[in-house]
């Protein structure tokens, strides 16, 4: 079993038992790091063994913020039935923007699923989390190149996030990278996929991702890039805007880049092989 699912499964039912506080005695970190200890008579390689180390460290750490997991699994049971209005990402770029221009505001207007196009559904499937309707909010194998990819780089530069993850982060969490950071975000989102239909999870995601400076939600972001409504949207415009969600405010500004016409293609090229929920 590779190292980071190894970790993940001593770990996260730990964190998970915190979060809905069903653990009348937490575990102390003398306990997990026998835990560690145990895993060291595997032979791991020295590499692995001080990565294993720093991951139990940060998520140790997360271990602290248990009364904030707790008043967050309160929000999100309000969210499955409520439409978010702002994401806390949202709140903080509508900050941003005021620091500039007191009167800035953000464009943000929710439309149930039924009103998203299928071609956005089936594009931003293909471009984020291509196994979306069938793992469990984490897709393991993306988090393990992606932690490998760290390893090389020597800082967190890919998360390897799938859907529920990423809106796990913009409802709850802030932009920061780091295995503290992303540690809370797998705790968050099996929360979510506990108590969400995958449709739900969907839907929500469409209204909340950024699609350029000041815009959030599929419907906002139609209209600001193509003048339609998100119902209306067609396959390559779709494809754009699935494209963009990676750096949404670099293409907003950037509409004729390289890059995006790339990702577009891609993501025009491998779309009709998804199958929304």
């Amino acid at each position: 079993m590779p190292l980071l699912r190894l970790l993940a499964l001593l770990l996260l039912p730990l964190l998970c038992a915190q979060a809905f506080a069903q653990a009348p005695t937490p575990p102390t970190a003398s306990e997990l790091r026998g835990r560690l200890a145990a895993l060291a008579e595997r032979k791991l390689p020295e590499a692995e063994q001080r990565a294993a180390q720093q991951a139990l460290e940060q998520a140790l750490a997360s271990l602290a913020q248990a009364e904030d997991l707790r008043a967050q699994r309160e929000a999100l049971r309000a969210t499955v039935a409520a439409a978010p209005q702002r994401t806390r990402e949202a709140r903080a770029e509508l900050a941003r923007l005021r620091q500039e221009n007191p009167k800035a505001d953000l464009r943000f207007d929710w439309v149930p699923y039924d009103r998203i196009s299928a071609h956005l559904k089936r594009a931003v499937i293909a471009a984020e989390d291509a196994k979306f309707t069938e793992h469990e909010g984490v897709d393991w194998d993306a988090i393990e190149k992606a932690w490998e990819r760290n390893l090389v780089r020597g800082r967190v530069s890919h998360g390897g996030s799938t859907i529920t993850m990423q809106l796990a982060k913009n409802l709850f969490l802030s932009g920061e990278r780091s295995y503290l950071r992303k540690g809370q975000e797998l705790v968050i989102t099996y929360m979510i996929e506990a108590v969400m239909s995958k449709r739900r999870i969907l839907e929500i995601y469409l209204n909340v991702a950024e699609w350029g400076t000041g815009v959030f939600g599929a419907e906002a972001g139609a209209r600001h890039h193509f003048g339609v409504p998100a119902a209306r949207l067609g396959p390559g415009q779709a494809a754009r805007m699935a494209a963009m969600l990676p750096r949404p405010r670099y293409y907003d500004a950037n509409p004729g880049s390289a890059a995006l016409a790339r990702r577009s293609a891609f993501v025009a090229r491998w779309m009709g092989s998804i199958d929304p929920p």
